[in-house]
């Protein structure tokens, strides 16, 4: 591999055979960005449960909203648009390592 080839980057993906689901994904200034639907899909879970926990990593100082989150115009199907927020890989893996390291909970109502 050239010192050029290096600097072009490289996009694995990975898709289990038993699956037809995917995810695309933006990569700008040297990162993948993702909304929050797309996490909500990426790790399984619900809207609520995604932003409870980006909302911590701000609250808590982890991170900082200024440095991992860009806003874009979203045309949607309805043909409004909406400013949507897209976070960086850092917000991607704490939100990821939150919602995989604490047990979900179910309540059931009888």
């Amino acid at each position: 591999m050239t010192k050029s080839d290096k600097d072009k980057g490289e996009i694995i993906i990975y898709q289990p055979d038993n699956t037809s689901s995917h995810l695309e994904v933006s990569i700008s200034e040297a990162t993948v960005w993702l909304s929050q639907n797309q996490m909500v899909e990426l790790f399984n879970s619900t809207k609520q449960n995604i932003s409870f926990h980006i909302n911590n990593i701000f609250k808590e100082g982890e991170l900082s909203r200024n440095s991992v989150v860009r806003y874009s115009l979203t045309t949607a199907s309805d043909g409004k648009k909406y400013k949507t927020s897209y976070y960086n890989l850092d917000v991607i893996i704490s939100v990821g390592y939150r919602v995989k390291s604490q047990p979900y909970i179910t309540l059931a109502l009888h």
